[in-house]
């Protein structure tokens, strides 16, 4: 295998029945991913990974209604404050990577050169945290006009911290080919978000539903000497901006992932929507 295989929970209720088919569709690495943490039982989640052998490679912080960059200090420092919690937690339970957008939407020109500096703030506070739990902060590209959608943003935010890294998401970028933001990222990125798209807005499609170039991808991840793990975040049920004739699993994943590390084109069970707009 080229990669580790891991797949991000995407909202889904993680139990131990979710555990047990990503183990035995060989998808050995998990992408912990609640839209809410609130009363969260960590240590049910690490019993039935460790009874499947499932790792729990990586967790993705809040985001929404959660913003780093807020120009109000009082929910930015909430905000701090949750998402530390949150790290805390989810280091006791052997988690050491931690996905954060550093904003939310829409961001206007002339706001963001102030939201940069709160954002840059909020992440150095983070950076601090993870270092005090052994644990790595990951900055994700963000679409659209979020703080982080252009390499030039993403260097700007990782000058808060040295200790920062970078999440790779493939599907966020849309004035650029994913394969070059590789190249010049280069040995910050320690985790990926892979899902394919149009090059127009964000779709979370499996690869080989849109326009990515994969092999270009892996050329690129290889030079870099990327060596964490592919990791999934396609949600399992069909988005609204795609015709699937069924609902996903973790063996289409895993065949996915082969089909792509071998060169081959990957199968493909969707039709796509005509006329599809910004949203679906």
């Amino acid at each position: 295998d080229m990669y580790r295989i891991g797949a991000s929970s995407c909202g889904a209720p993680i139990n131990e029945e979710l555990m047990q088919d990503y183990a035995a569709h060989h998808v050995t690495e998990m992408e912990i991913s609640e839209h809410y943490y609130t009363d969260y039982d960590y240590r049910a989640v690490k019993a039935w990974a460790d009874r499947s052998g499932v790792h729990l490679w990586s967790l993705h912080l809040p985001f929404w209604g959660e913003d780093l960059s807020a120009t109000d200090a009082a929910a930015r420092a909430r905000t701090v404050q949750t998402h530390a919690e949150i790290i805390r937690r989810g280091a006791e339970i052997g988690v050491d990577k931690f996905v954060v957008h550093p904003s939310g939407e829409p961001i206007t020109d002339e706001e963001r050169p102030d939201r940069m500096k709160r954002a840059q703030e909020s992440l150095a506070a983070l950076a601090e945290v993870g270092g005090e739990c052994g644990a790595q902060i990951c900055v994700e590209d963000l679409p659209r006009s979020c703080l982080s959608n252009s390499f030039a943003n993403i260097q700007t935010l990782l000058r808060a911290d040295a200790r920062l890294k970078v999440c790779f998401d493939t599907n966020h970028i849309t004035t650029e080919a994913p394969e070059s933001l590789i190249r010049k990222l280069g040995s910050s990125i320690v985790t990926l978000h892979v899902s394919d798209f149009d090059f127009f807005n964000e779709r979370h499609w499996l690869p080989g539903e849109g326009k990515v170039d994969w092999p270009a991808v892996l050329a690129a991840l290889r030079e870099v000497n990327y060596s964490g793990v592919w990791m999934y975040e396609v949600g399992f049920d069909c988005p609204k901006t795609i015709y699937r004739d069924r609902r996903l699993n973790c063996g289409d994943f895993y065949r996915n992932a082969h089909e792509l590390f071998e060169g081959k084109r990957p199968t493909v069970f969707s039709r796509p929507k005509p006329n599809l707009g910004m949203w679906e």
